[in-house]
């Protein structure tokens, strides 16, 4: 994946990356092929600074979590769906099972659903 730094200081500091070159993923959770355009921007994953969570989580999974982004910007599929898809992206990307279900559980106790709704990608 290939992207750019938009601004570092937007969204709490994780920054504003966008994406040069389109994202192409295939879920078999989802049953289709899912492309994330080039010029969409993301935050990789809203995990937040604190020590402990940032140090589990953090700065990990980004392709998957931009295309997570994409999906709760374009609601191409449904929200359970879309978190579902990240756990699975996460894993085809190498990410360990248990830092996926960490990502997963985050997004749907911790605020995800805010997010679903138009206050911002998640």
């Amino acid at each position: 994946m290939k992207v750019s730094l938009v601004s570092d200081s937007t969204n709490s500091g994780r920054g504003t990356w966008r994406l040069l070159s389109p994202l192409v993923y295939r879920s078999d959770i989802a049953g289709m092929t899912l492309t994330v355009p080039a010029g969409f921007e993301t935050d990789f994953a809203s995990v937040p600074r604190v020590f402990f969570a940032f140090m589990l989580v953090g700065d990990t999974a980004h392709e998957a979590s931009a295309l997570h982004d994409w999906l709760y910007t374009e609601h191409t599929v449904s929200r359970q769906m879309a978190d579902a898809v990240l756990r699975e992206a996460a894993r085809a990307s190498g990410v360990p099972a248990w830092r996926a279900w960490l990502l997963w559980a985050g997004v749907r106790i911790g605020g995800g659903g805010k997010h679903w709704n138009g206050v911002a990608a998640m």
